[in-house]
């Protein structure tokens, strides 16, 4: 989640498609060289994985290629001040001899 955080920082396309999960990874550009975005910081809130290890008295089922991050990023744009708070949805899979994680896609629980 950090790496993707600083790779729209730096404005790393690249980065961003790598990380991206083929099956919902967008044609069209994800960064717009157009727009006078800054970043401004991140917020991590919870993890599934962390909270799984929290409550291991629950008995909950264990999906090790399977996360959750649920995120607060601030941002501006032209001056003005934004955030963006989601629930991130990764899926860890095979990329050739390694396990990778990739982003999958995200609900916003602020909506």
């Amino acid at each position: 989640m950090r790496s993707r955080y600083s790779a729209y920082a730096q404005r790393n396309e690249q980065y961003l498609r790598a990380t991206w999960h083929p099956s919902t990874l967008p044609i069209e550009p994800i960064i717009d060289d157009k727009e006078k975005l800054q970043w401004l910081g991140l917020e991590v809130k919870s993890a599934l994985r962390l909270r799984k290890r929290k409550a291991t008295t629950l008995q909950l089922p264990q999906l090790p290629d399977a996360d959750t991050v649920e995120f607060v990023a601030r941002y501006k744009i032209n001056g003005r001040a934004h955030r963006l708070h989601e629930v991130s949805r990764f899926v860890r899979e095979e990329a050739g001899n390694v396990a990778r994680w990739f982003y999958l896609d995200g609900s916003f629980p602020d909506k």
